[in-house]
């Protein structure tokens, strides 16, 4: 039986700094409900999916934007997630911070886009002040965390653990997992204690072009998920995570559905509701953390899945 974490963060941009008190009613729809022609295609189809197949999420969800606009509209998302019955979590993106209406770091007048960027102990405030405002808007038992941008570092661990969260989602090999201090030297693919915390890392496979990809919706085709899911169930690994975003069955523009997109996640739920007795869709709250001794390969993928992924990509970007 493999774990299998279908992460979603759930973030809201205003698409620049400029205007953002005028653009985020706007901009709150569209990351959050997803209105167009055909429907609803945001967080609430997202759960609806889910819940239609039975199966867990975890929604990593963004709360400093609160800092600047108000509660009500954090209390809104946790309530979507938390009345489908799903896990919400905590997400961190410090572009926010210099926003903050109450300063949330003294001195930070500027831009600082990654949480690595601050120190232990500015990190530890933000993780702290990110759980009391998902708390305030009605989230409970957080015990899990993913940085922005997957941009965390060692001090990050340990800047959670001292906010008693014990688990982390931030390490991904095909982003800033390798330079973080995390095992230096070693590609982490499988769950590891590190500075009082278990992180559980993003799953990365080789799809034969010199580079690691993460197994994220708009990224893999549902052929290469449901074989890399397979080759993890075979190889025995004991967690494989997912990435999405709650805007992700979106296009770019954010004014229809991606079409291809939101067929890669109807196969992917209806895969894993058939697959029960091998794959277990789960969360983190209740879990009891596990390790590996030495850490395998990255997962692989054949160059055909490879190539014909590419050619589906290309349709999607020329209907984007």
């Amino acid at each position: 039986m493999l774990d299998v974490f279908f992460t979603v963060d759930v973030e809201i941009w205003c698409d620049g700094w400029h205007n953002i008190d005028e653009k985020f009613p706007g901009a709150f729809r569209k990351y959050i409900y997803g209105p167009t022609a055909k429907g609803d295609y945001g967080l609430p189809y997202q759960l609806q999916v889910l819940n239609h197949y039975g199966l867990k999420g975890v929604f990593f969800v963004e709360p400093l934007f609160s800092s600047r606009f108000g509660e009500q509209s954090l209390a809104e998302i946790v309530g979507l997630v938390a009345e489908s019955g799903q896990e919400v979590q905590l997400h961190l993106h410090p572009e926010w911070v210099d926003e903050s209406i109450v300063p949330l770091l003294s001195g930070v007048q500027s831009k600082r886009n990654h949480l690595r960027n601050f120190s232990t102990a500015e990190q530890t405030t933000l993780i702290g002040a990110g759980a009391s405002l998902l708390e305030r808007a009605g989230a409970s038992n957080i015990n899990a965390f993913r940085a922005g941008g997957f941009a965390f570092n060692k001090d990050t661990l340990s800047a959670l653990a001292t906010n008693g969260i014990l688990f982390d989602s931030s390490y991904n090999a095909s982003r800033f997992g390798p330079d973080s201090g995390v095992m230096p030297g070693v590609v982490v693919v499988e769950p590891i204690e590190c500075a009082g915390t278990f992180e559980y890392p993003m799953t990365v496979f080789n799809d034969g072009t010199q580079s690691l990809r993460h197994a994220q919706l708009t990224s893999c085709s549902y052929p290469e998920m449901e074989g890399l899911l397979w080759r993890a169930l075979e190889a025995e690994r004991s967690a494989f995570v997912i990435l999405s975003h709650g805007s992700e069955l979106l296009n770019r523009a954010k004014n229809r559905p991606d079409d291809v997109v939101v067929n890669r996640f109807q196969k992917l739920c209806s895969f894993l509701d058939r697959n029960r007795d091998s794959f277990r869709l789960r969360g983190f709250q209740g879990l009891k953390p596990g390790t590996v001794q030495q850490q395998p390969l990255p997962l692989a993928s054949p160059i055909w899945k490879t190539g014909a992924r590419m050619l589906e990509q290309a349709w999607r970007r020329k209907f984007q």
